[in-house]
C-alpha cells in the first residue's frame, strides 16, 4: 500500500486554496503551511496535524516534504523554488513560473539538474469547458482555425505590483491559446496602458500570429485583458471556417456556433445575428473545482512518475510570449518570441 504524499504550501494568501484541497485530497497529506502572516497561519491550521511556520526554510529543513506549493508573490518564486529543490521535492509554482523567461529557464534548469518535477499553476488547464473546446478543436470540428480571441477583464481592487497584466492575467489566456491550437507564437505586437492603478501595465491590448500549419496560414490571436474594467469578462473564443466555439471560463461553458448553407456569390453569407439564440448548441461540460483536477493531476504525476500535465516547456513558452507581448507594449515594435 503507497503511503501518502507530503505536502507543504509556502504563501497563504491564493495558496489558502491550496491547502484547503490538499486537506481533503485521497493520497495526500498536507503536512506543513507557511506564511509570514500569523493570522493566515491560524485561519488555514485546524488541529495538530499541520505544522505551522512563518519562515520557508526552517519548513524545508524541518519536515519531510515529498512536494510543495510555492503560492508566494512572484518576485519571490525564485529563491522559495530554488530553496524547494534543494530539499529534494517536487514543486508546484503558481503562475507565472517567474516574472521572466530568464528566471523561468533558471527554475527549470535547477528541476532538470536535480532530477525532480516542477509544474506551473496554470489552472484554467484544468477546466473541463477548455479541455472539451482543446479536444474539438484538434479533431477538426470547425475546420482550420482563422481567429482566437480571449478577453479576461475585471476591476482589481489590489493588483500584484511585481508582475504586469500581461506576466498575471493575460498569461492564463496566453497558455490556453496554445492548449487550443497546439501551435508556437511566431510574432506579436501588443499596445498598453500603464500606471493607471499600478506602476507597470494595467491594460493589453495584442495581436498573435500563431505558426502556419499544413501549408495553410496560422491563426491570428487576440488579446484584451485589462484590471479596470467594471465589467467582469473572462471568454474565449475560436473562429474556424466551420464555424465557432465559445467557451466563458467561470460559468464552464461551450457553445457552438455553426455556418448555414452558402447562399451564392452575391448573398454571401447568411450569418447568425443572435449569439445567444436557437443557432447555438449547447455542448455538454461536467463540471468540476479547476484546483481540485490541478491537484490531484500533479500529485498523481509526482507519485507514479509520469510527465507533469503542465510541462516546463508549456510554461517556458507562455512566458516568452508573456515577455514578447511587453517588451512589444513599450517599444511599439512587434517582437517574435524565443521558441522552445
Amino acid at each position: 500500500m503507497t503511503s501518502d504524499l507530503a505536502f507543504g504550501v509556502i504563501g497563504l494568501g491564493f495558496g489558502a486554496n491550496h491547502a484547503r484541497v490538499l486537506s481533503t485530497l485521497p493520497g495526500v497529506r498536507l503536512a506543513a503551511v507557511c506564511d509570514a502572516d500569523r493570522q493566515r497561519l491560524d485561519a488555514a491550521v485546524r488541529g495538530d496535524q499541520v505544522a505551522a511556520y512563518t519562515n520557508y526554510e526552517a519548513m524545508l529543513r524541518e519536515q519531510k516534504l515529498d512536494a510543495v506549493i510555492v503560492a508566494v508573490p512572484a518576485r519571490l518564486h525564485e529563491p522559495v523554488t530554488l530553496a524547494a529543490i534543494g530539499a529534494g521535492c517536487a514543486v508546484l509554482v503558481e503562475k507565472p513560473l517567474a516574472p521572466s523567461l530568464s528566471d523561468g529557464l533558471h527554475l527549470v534548469e535547477a528541476a532538470k539538474n536535480a532530477g525532480l518535477p516542477l509544474m506551473a499553476g496554470h489552472i484554467e488547464r484544468f477546466n473541463p469547458a477548455l479541455q472539451e473546446l482543446a479536444r474539438r478543436v484538434h479533431s477538426g470540428e470547425i475546420g482550420r482555425v482563422l481567429q482566437i480571441t480571449a478577453r479576461r477583464m475585471g476591476a482589481m481592487r489590489m493588483p500584484p505590483e511585481d508582475v504586469n497584466v500581461v506576466h498575471d492575467s493575460a498569461l492564463h489566456d496566453i497558455d490556453a491559446m496554445r492548449a487550443v491550437l497546439g501551435l508556437d507564437a511566431e510574432e506579436v505586437y501588443a499596445t498598453a496602458q500603464t500606471g493607471v492603478i499600478t506602476p507597470l501595465e494595467n491594460a493589453v491590448s495584442s495581436l498573435i500570429r500563431f505558426a502556419a500549419k499544413d501549408g495553410s496560414p496560422g491563426p491570428i490571436g487576440a488579446l484584451e485583458v485589462n484590471w479596470l474594467s467594471p465589467l467582469r469578462l473572462r471568454d474565449l473564443t475560436v473562429l474556424g471556417e466551420d464555424g465557432l466555439f465559445m467557451l466563458h471560463y467561470a460559468a464552464q461553458s461551450l457553445r457552438r456556433y455553426r455556418l448555414p448553407p452558402r447562399l451564392g456569390p452575391v448573398q454571401g453569407w447568411s450569418l447568425v445575428t443572435d449569439p445567444d439564440g436557437d443557432a447555438a448548441e449547447i455542448i455538454p461540460v461536467e463540471p468540476r473545482e479547476q484546483l481540485v483536477a490541478e491537484l490531484d493531476a500533479f500529485a498523481t504525476a509526482v507519485r507514479d512518475g509520469t510527465p507533469m500535465p503542465v510541462t516546463g516547456t508549456d510554461a517556458l513558452a507562455a512566458l516568452a510570449i508573456a515577455d514578447a507581448v511587453t517588451e512589444s507594449a513599450r517599444t511599439g515594435q512587434p517582437v517574435r518570441p524565443q521558441k522552445f
